[in-house]
This record gives structure tokens, C-alpha cells and sequence, in this order.
């Protein structure tokens, strides 16, 4: 568990799957990530949770839920594929839309690279968003990543070709950074 000013950043349990399931299902969360669909299916939250726990065992990945500690509450998913032959992490997440603006994004994600380095002795962080997406780019920007390219057309989400724009940091970043 890993805690902010006003996050905690914590383990998914199978009880997170109804707000899972209610936040994931509002379109301008889906029409922003590469692998929630719309409509969310009923029972979907669960079956993601399971494949969440089968990745989390083989090592692959890790997922967090963040709980705004003033309510408790779930307002979002924040997560790390791992690729630990290379050192490195793909940072992933989500906010749901009624908590977007308050900077939980940035201050989950701030957290959860200083994990990376800290914790995991990672070499290196990156993230992806759709070029649509100035939200999520911007979140990138204020933890410190630098825009390391974009990928045009480089994944399809609802038969539309998207551009991905690519930031990233490394140990050397967050070191000159700190």
C-alpha cells in the first residue's frame, strides 16, 4: 500500500468490482482507453479482477486501486506492466470522470514512479495516450516524463486507427529530478 497526501494507493479486491464496473462504464472513460469497452459488460469488473490476479502471479503486471482517503472511495485505477528483463514499466490508469480536474491522476501517478525507482529499482517509466487525450499526456508532463515520440495510427479502437503519443523517464531523470 502506498499513500499520498490525500490517496491511498492500494491492492484491487473483488469488492472494488461494482465501482469498478459503474465508473469503467461511463463512455468518456472507455472513449479514452485502449481496452475498456462500451458498454461495459454486467460482471465485467469481476472477470478483470480475475485476469488482474492471474498477471499479478505470473509477474507481469501490478494494478492499484486509488481510494480518496477523505471518503474512502474508489475513484480510479492506476497500474504497471512490467517488463522486468528490460528494467522497465509501462504506467497505466484512469480516473473516474466525476473525480477528473483534481490533479488525483498526477499525484497517484507521481507516487506510484517514485515506487518504481524507489522500490522496484526500475531503469525506466513510460505511458501512452491517444493524441486525443491532452488530459492524460498532461498528467505524464507534470510527474516529470519527457514526450518521447508519437506513433501514428498505431492502434484501433472502435474501427479508428489512433495515434499514440509516447512519454517517458529514466533512473537518470529521476535522479536529476529529486
Amino acid at each position: 500500500m502506498l499513500t499520498t497526501e490525500r490517496l491511498i494507493i492500494r491492492s484491487l479486491i473483488k469488492e472494488d468490482a461494482p465501482i469498478i464496473e459503474e465508473l469503467a462504464s461511463d463512455y468518456e472513460i472507455a472513449k479514452t482507453t485502449l481496452s475498456i469497452p462500451h458498454p461495459y459488460p454486467k460482471g465485467g469488473a469481476l472477470t478483470w479482477l480475475q485476469q488482474v490476479e492471474e498477471q499479478n502471479k505470473l509477474g507481469k503486471a501490478v494494478m492499484y486501486g486509488i481510494i480518496n482517503k477523505e471518503t474512502n472511495l474508489l475513484i480510479g485505477v492506476m497500474g504497471l506492466n512490467l517488463r522486468k528483463v528490460f528494467d522497465r514499466a509501462e504506467l497505466n490508469y484512469w480516473i473516474g470522470k466525476p473525480h477528473w480536474g483534481k490533479g488525483y491522476a498526477s499525484e497517484a501517478a507521481q507516487k506510484l514512479v517514485s515506487y518504481c525507482f524507489e522500490e522496484l529499482h526500475l531503469n525506466k517509466v513510460y505511458a501512452a495516450a491517444f493524441t486525443t487525450n491532452p488530459g492524460s499526456w498532461r498528467v505524464m508532463e507534470k510527474i516529470g516524463m519527457k514526450h518521447e515520440g508519437t506513433f501514428k495510427q498505431h492502434v484501433k479502437k472502435w474501427e479508428e486507427y489512433m495515434d499514440l503519443t509516447y512519454y517517458g523517464m529514466t533512473r537518470e531523470d529521476y535522479e536529476e529530478m529529486k
